[in-house]
């Protein structure tokens, strides 16, 4: 499978003084694209990073892919392996398996609990629950805290347990917000390496992160966001040729640079 989106545009609302200079200057409301007029798609098998600044638009973006925000304008697609296309919001949470950034879980459940409760909002037969729990209990090995409830859990465990949830009712297409994000070594490589097993298995992973050299290690094609807008894409070494740079990092300050917007904080 692979999800597509066509000319996206996300618009808002926000309040600003017609002079910010001035104390006391009036109010008055003004639209702005979060996200403006992207066209994107990530491919079966792939691992698709989604890079920017903050601001740049990087979650609005993953919301609306993820169907958890409705585009202002265009629209997100999957196309199936018989070419059939998939627009209807249900079908299309059925084949994803979405990551926030801020995810909230049960914490009086343990993990098994919350993915037992989670394979029931999918229907998924009692049998297939406990082989499918144990599967993905191996693969984030959470073996040595999954009966353990989920607020007694260190950061790097609630951010497992977090993503074996968006994984019981086995999704063609991930989409994850910044899932390393403060995580410790050994747990920030336990989501990477089932990232690249999933991959293999030709999953399509979509993902955002602030650490350039994660991206540039993992990804197999970049998307760099700022100020809503793609301002480049390509593989990590594509990006880095044609602004003949060392790392994405430099990549990214280079073509920031080159718009004359100044240095950017990309973390």
């Amino acid at each position: 499978m692979e999800i597509i989106t066509t000319e996206i545009t996300k618009t808002f609302t926000r309040t600003v003084r017609d002079n910010d200079h001035k104390k006391g200057g009036k109010q008055k409301k003004e639209e702005f694209n979060a996200v403006d007029h992207i066209n994107m798609k990530a491919e079966k098998g792939e691992i698709l990073g989604v890079l920017g600044p903050n601001g740049a638009g990087k979650t609005t973006l993953l919301r609306m892919l993820g169907t958890l925000m409705q585009p202002t304008e265009g629209s997100v697609s999957i196309t199936d392996e018989n070419g059939r296309v998939i627009t209807n919001p249900v079908e299309l949470k059925k084949n994803i398996g979405y990551l926030s950034e801020n995810t909230k879980l049960y914490h009086r459940l343990t993990t098994r609990e919350l993915l037992h409760t989670i394979a029931d909002i999918y229907g998924i037969e009692a049998d297939e629950q406990k082989k499918r729990i144990e599967e993905i209990s191996n693969v984030l090995g959470m073996e040595g805290f999954i009966d353990n409830r989920i607020e007694l859990l260190s950061t790097g465990q609630t951010q497992r347990a977090s993503i074996a949830r968006c994984l019981i009712h086995h999704p063609s297409i991930y989409i994850f917000d910044e899932p390393t994000l403060g995580l410790d070594i050994i747990s920030s490589d336990a989501i990477i390496k089932f990232m690249k097993n999933e991959k293999k298995d030709g999953k399509t992973v979509i993902y955002s992160t602030h650490y350039m050299e994660e991206a540039q290690y993992l990804c197999d094609r970049i998307i760099m966001l700022y100020h809503g807008k793609v301002i480049a894409q390509g593989t990590p070494q594509e990006l880095i040729t044609s602004t003949n740079t060392l790392t994405l990092r430099e990549t990214f300050h280079a073509l920031v640079d080159g718009m004359g917007k100044g240095d950017a904080d990309e973390q």
